[in-house]
C-alpha cells in the first residue's frame, strides 16, 4: 500500500474543474446543514406545541432512531398537495393536524438532509468510466487499457472516499472491511492494479464477490462528496446499482461514452433508468485512447448521432444546448457534452441537480411554515375580534335577561289579585262538574259492600284521598294552564333572543370550557323561568300549584260515614272545594315564584360574569402564554 499516488496529470482535466466542483458541492453541503438545522428547529417547535396543547392533536410522523434505514425515496411533494386549505383560523382538530408534518413531507425532508451527494459514474465500458474518473481526480488512478468486452467484464464496484492517507481495501457496502491480501498492498503503485479491480471466478467466498473496492484518498474533491464507479454489466446492472444508492445518497449521475454511437445494450440500460428513476444524466464523450482532439467536422457528425439517440430516449429535448445554460424549466435537465475540453460543464450540471434538490426541500419546509403562520395569524385576528365582540354579546345577553326578569317579577308583584280571581273563577266554573265526577268515581283497590255496610277507617281514608286526588288533578290542570299562558307571550320576545345570543357565543368560541359555560347558562335559563317546559312534561309552576292544593286539602277534617254513597262522595268533594283558599293559594304561589325568580336571576348574572372572565383569561393565555 502506498502513502501517495503520484503520476502524470491526465490530459484535459485541469485544476479549474476541481475548484468548480468543490465550490458547487461545498455550497450544497453548507446549505444542506442549514436546511437540517431548520428542519430540526421546526420539529422541536411542533413538539413544544404538542406538549402544551395535549398529546392527541399533533400527529407528527416518527423519524425513527439514529442509524435506522431511511425511508424509501419519493419525489418531492408538490406545492399543490402541500398548500394550506382555506377556512377559519380557530384551532380545530383538523387545523391542528396542519401544524405538523404530513408523513410524506417529513419523510422526504428527512431523506434529503440525510443523503449527502455522491457522483455515480456509469458508462459504455470500463475504459470510458475509468478515463472519466481519472479526468475528475487529475491522476491516472485506474487502468484504461482493458481489452475484454463489457458484457464479459467483471470489475467490481469502486468507491472513492476522503481520508488523510491513501488506502485501499475490500469492504461490504455500508458494513465492514474484509481481510484480503490485495496486489496494491504488495508494492507502491501509481495506478491501481487490474487484478484488484476484478472479481475472480475461482473465489468461492460470496462476501468477496459482492464487496466493493474502497479507495481512500486525500483529495480536495472527495472532501465534499464520494465518487462511485458502477460495476460492469456482467456483474450487476446499472438499474440495480442505482437502486442500492438512491435511498442513501443524492446521486449525481454521469454516463461515459467512448464510441460514436450507443449500443443496443446501452440504450436498453438507459431506458430502464429513465422509466424507474427519471433522473437527469450527464453524458460525456471521452477521447478515444491514443487520439488527439477530434476535429470540428467529426464533432458535429458524432454529436448529431448521439444526440438523436438520446433524443429518442427522451433524455434530451430538441432545443437542447450543450453550452450549459440553465433551461427554462425549473427541473434539472440531462446534458450531452461531446468535447473533452468542455468537461467543466459537469460543474454546471451538478449545480442544477443539487440546487433542484435544495429548492424542492426548502419549498416544502416553507409551505409547512406558511401553513402554520397562516393559522396563527388568522387566529390572532379572530382572538382580537372576539375580545371586542364577546363582551358586547355578553352585555346584550345580560340586558335581555334583565328585561325578562323584570317582566316576570312584575307579573308576580302585580297579578296576585288576578291569580286569586282566576283561581276563584276556575273553581266556580268547575264546581258542579267536579262534584258530579266525584259522586260517580270508582275507587281503586277498595271493595265497597253492595248492601251499604260501613267499611274500615283505613278504607275511608283511602276513599277520601282518592276524591282529593281527583279534585287536585282537575284543578291543577285548569289553573296551571291559565297561569302559564299568562307569561307565555314572553317566549318569543325574551327567551328566543337569549337563546340566539347563547348560540352565537357558543359558535364563536370552540374551547371546551366555552361549551360548558354556554350549556350551563341555557340550563339556568330553562330552570329559572319554567317557560320552556310544558305542563305535560311536568312544569315547576304546575308542581308548585299541585303541592299547595294538596297541603290545604289534607287539612280537611272528616268523620267516618255509616256507608259509602253518592251523597257521601259529593259531600267530601264539597268540603274539599270549600276548604281551598284562593287568596292564600295565590299569595303562596306568587311568593315562591318571586323567590325562585330572584335565585335564578342571581345565578344567571354570576354565570355571565364567570363566562366573561373565562373568555378573557383564555384569550390572554393563548396570546401571551
Amino acid at each position: 500500500m502506498s502513502e501517495g499516488c503520484g503520476g502524470p496529470t491526465v490530459r484535459g482535466s485541469g485544476g479549474g474543474l476541481n475548484r468548480e466542483l468543490c465550490r458547487t458541492f461545498g455550497h450544497y453541503n453548507r446549505h444542506l446543514t442549514r436546511l437540517q438545522h431548520n428542519l430540526r428547529e421546526t420539529k422541536k417547535f411542533f413538539r413544544d406545541i404538542k406538549y402544551f396543547q395535549g398529546p392527541t392533536v399533533f400527529p407528527v410522523a416518527n423519524a425513527g432512531p439514529p442509524g435506522e434505514e431511511p425511508p424509501e425515496q419519493h419525489p418531492a411533494p408538490s406545492a399543490v398537495d402541500s398548500a394550506p386549505a382555506g377556512g377559519g383560523a380557530s384551532l380545530q382538530t383538523g387545523q391542528l393536524s396542519s401544524i405538523a408534518f404530513p408523513r410524506h413531507e417529513e419523510e422526504y425532508l428527512q431523506l434529503t438532509v440525510r443523503c449527502h451527494p455522491c457522483l455515480l459514474i456509469f458508462g459504455q465500458n470500463c475504459n470510458a468510466k475509468c478515463q472519466l474518473l481519472n479526468m475528475l481526480l487529475g491522476k491516472r488512478l485506474l487502468p484504461t487499457t482493458k481489452i475484454s468486452s463489457e458484457d464479459h467484464c467483471k470489475r467490481r464496484r469502486i468507491r472513492f472516499t476522503h481520508g488523510r492517507q491513501t488506502r485501499i481495501s475490500l469492504a461490504l457496502p455500508g458494513q465492514y472491511e474484509l481481510v484480503h491480501n490485495l496486489a496494491a498492498h504488495q508494492s507502491s503503485w501509481e495506478t491501481i492494479p487490474e487484478e484488484d479491480l476484478e472479481i475472480h471466478d475461482d473465489d468461492e467466498d460470496l462476501a468477496h464477490q459482492i464487496a466493493e473496492l474502497e479507495v481512500t484518498l486525500n483529495h480536495t474533491l472527495l472532501q465534499e462528496m464520494d465518487i462511485v464507479i458502477a460495476p460492469c454489466r456482467g456483474f450487476q446492472s446499472a438499474e440495480d446499482t442505482l437502486g442500492e444508492y438512491i435511498n442513501s445518497v443524492l446521486p449525481v449521475i454521469t454516463f461515459a461514452i467512448s464510441e460514436a454511437e450507443l449500443s443496443t445494450l446501452d440504450m436498453n440500460e438507459l431506458q430502464e433508468i429513465k422509466e424507474k428513476f427519471a433522473l437527469p444524466i450527464f453524458f460525456f464523450k471521452v477521447l478515444n485512447l491514443g487520439s488527439e482532439l477530434i476535429s470540428p467536422q467529426n464533432v458535429e457528425t458524432e454529436k448529431s448521432s448521439l444526440f438523436r439517440q438520446l433524443l429518442d430516449l427522451d433524455y434530451l429535448s430538441s432545443n437542447h444546448c450543450s453550452c450549459g445554460a440553465p433551461s427554462t424549466d425549473a427541473k434539472a435537465q440531462s446534458m450531452l457534452v461531446e468535447q473533452s475540453d468542455k468537461i467543466r460543464l459537469l460543474s454546471t450540471f451538478s449545480k442544477q441537480v443539487l440546487q433542484q434538490r435544495l429548492v424542492d426541500a426548502a419549498t416544502i419546509l416553507n409551505i409547512v411554515h406558511y401553513r402554520c403562520l397562516d393559522i396563527f395569524i388568522n387566529q390572532a385576528f379572530d382572538m382580537q375580534r372576539d375580545l371586542q365582540i364577546t363582551p358586547k354579546r355578553l352585555e346584550y345577553t345580560r340586558k335581555k335577561e334583565n328585561e325578562l326578569y323584570e317582566s316576570l317579577m312584575g307579573i308576580a308583584n302585580r297579578k296576585q289579585e288576578e291569580m286569586k280571581e282566576m283561581i276563584i273563577e276556575t273553581l266556580n266554573n268547575m264546581k258542579e262538574e267536579l262534584l258530579e265526577d266525584a259522586a260517580n268515581m270508582e275507587f281503586k283497590d277498595i271493595i265497597i259492600p253492595e248492601n251499604g255496610e260501613p267499611i274500615s277507617s283505613k278504607d275511608i281514608k283511602c276513599c277520601i284521598k282518592q276524591i282529593q286526588e281527583l279534585i287536585i288533578s282537575r284543578l291543577n290542570q285548569a289553573v296551571a294552564n291559565k297561569l302559564i299562558s299568562s307569561v307565555d307571550y314572553l317566549r318569543e320576545s325574551f327567551v328566543g333572543t337569549l337563546e340566539r345570543c347563547l348560540k352565537s357565543l357558543e359558535k364563536s368560541q370552540q374551547d371546551v370550557s366555552v361549551h360548558i359555560t354556554s350549556n350551563y347558562l341555557k340550563q339556568i335559563l330553562n330552570a329559572a323561568y319554567h317557560v320552556e317546559v310544558t305542563f305535560h312534561s311536568g312544569s315547576t309552576v304546575s308542581r308548585m300549584l299541585w303541592e299547595q292544593i294538596k297541603q290545604i286539602i289534607q287539612r280537611i277534617s272528616w268523620v267516618s260515614p255509616p256507608a259509602i254513597t253518592r251523597e257521601w262522595k259529593r259531600e267530601i268533594a264539597q268540603d274539599a272545594i270549600e276548604s281551598l283558599s284562593a287568596s292564600r293559594l295565590a299569595k303562596s304561589i306568587c311568593s315562591q315564584f318571586r323567590t325562585r325568580l330572584n335565585s335564578s336571576h342571581e345565578a344567571f348574572a354570576a354565570s355571565l360574569r364567570q363566562r366573561l372572565a373565562i373568555q378573557v383569561g383564555l384569550k390572554k393565555q393563548k396570546i401571551f402564554g
